[in-house]
């Protein structure tokens, strides 16, 4: 067992696959010898060679059509994003093309790329380079989307993405890429669509991933000296999502908070909020809330930022408002 960062496990990960498996390259902008803008890949451009560790023009759309292209040749291409926010120039490759593939060749094809999106505030980088849109690649028929929270789990989703069959986006918070935590020396790819309880408790369940997750561990922390116990669900895995996760935790809390990063309307949120409505309706003691972004454009201004996305002092409130409104079995 050893501590490294978010950032090292991912790292990991992909040197690890492509020592297992030839056909695993790396693409996207300055991931070569710069290491990325985020020094992920540092060091593997020298290691695997300019044929595995591919540098390109700053074209989303051609990064993203090469990766396809190849995948379906039985090449297993990681791309790196180096905004998500950019990822709306490569919709066409992504939605229509490596989602579809499978389905339109009736099986006969598929198209195993891993999506590296890097998402997420970090502090002043404004409203084209902040947002988190997991709930537009979550809609998509044929693919795959897992949202780590941890080093052990950064590096566990992105071997399970790259040995998948289907196209995966993998979400990568950028306050996380620097924030330590134990990774097992003998890590094996994690299967998806597998959550894991970040904290037990037995009043409300706290659903949140990537750096939410850590805002929602300090607010039941908070709230457990107030005799308040918040268990914490971390999906891991949106698509697919673990129901049966949800419903066990439910089944202890009946009551339930949704908090993600990106904006409340039409966030992933709602979808979760509807699998419980839909599923679990009868454990509910409370109407479902939700601790999300602001339907706004995420500011410059750091104080600002601050506000718009959901902290620690927001899911405590929204939790404390669960529970005096709830109503015992």
């Amino acid at each position: 067992m050893r501590t490294i960062t978010y950032a090292s496990a991912i790292a990991e990960a992909l040197a690890e696959e492509m020592e297992r498996d030839e056909q695993v390259f790396l693409i996207g902008e300055d991931i070569g010898e710069s290491g990325g803008v985020f020094g992920v890949t540092k060091g593997l451009y020298r290691r695997f060679g300019a044929e595995r560790v591919l540098d390109t023009p700053i074209s989303e759309e051609a990064i993203a059509g090469a990766a396809v292209g190849a995948a379906l040749l039985g090449g297993r291409p990681v791309v790196e994003i180096m905004f998500s926010d950019f990822a709306t120039l490569a919709m066409d490759m992504i939605v229509n093309q490596a989602a579809k593939t499978h389905y339109m060749s009736g099986g006969r094809l598929t198209a195993p790329v891993t999506l590296r999106l890097v998402t997420g505030t970090a502090g002043a980088t404004a409203a084209q380079h902040s947002q988190s849109l997991e709930a537009w690649f979550t809609h998509v028929p044929g693919l795959k989307c897992v949202a780590p929270s941890t080093p052990e789990d950064a590096k566990a989703l992105m071997k399970a993405a790259i040995r998948d069959p289907d196209p995966v986006c993998v979400f990568e918070h950028k306050q996380l890429y620097f924030s330590k935590g134990e990774v097992p020396d003998d890590l094996e790819a994690l299967r998806l669509g597998q959550a894991r309880i970040a904290r037990e408790g037995s009043d409300v369940t706290v659903v949140a991933y990537l750096k939410t997750l850590h805002e929602a561990l300090a607010a039941a922390e908070a709230l457990a000296e107030e005799g308040i116990s918040v268990e914490v669900l971390d999906p891991r895995s949106l698509v697919p999502f673990d129901r049966e996760a949800l419903r066990a935790s439910l089944e202890k809390t009946g009551r339930l908070l949704i908090a993600h990063e990106a904006p409340q309307r039409g966030g992933f949120g709602a979808e979760i909020a509807a699998i419980a409505a839909g599923e679990c309706f009868e454990l509910l003691r409370a109407p479902v809330v939700r601790a999300c972004g602001t339907n706004t454009p995420v500011p410059y201004a750091p104080e600002l930022e601050g506000f718009v996305i959901p902290d620690a002092a927001r899911i405590a409130d929204g939790v404390r408002s669960l529970v005096a409104a709830g109503v015992s079995h």
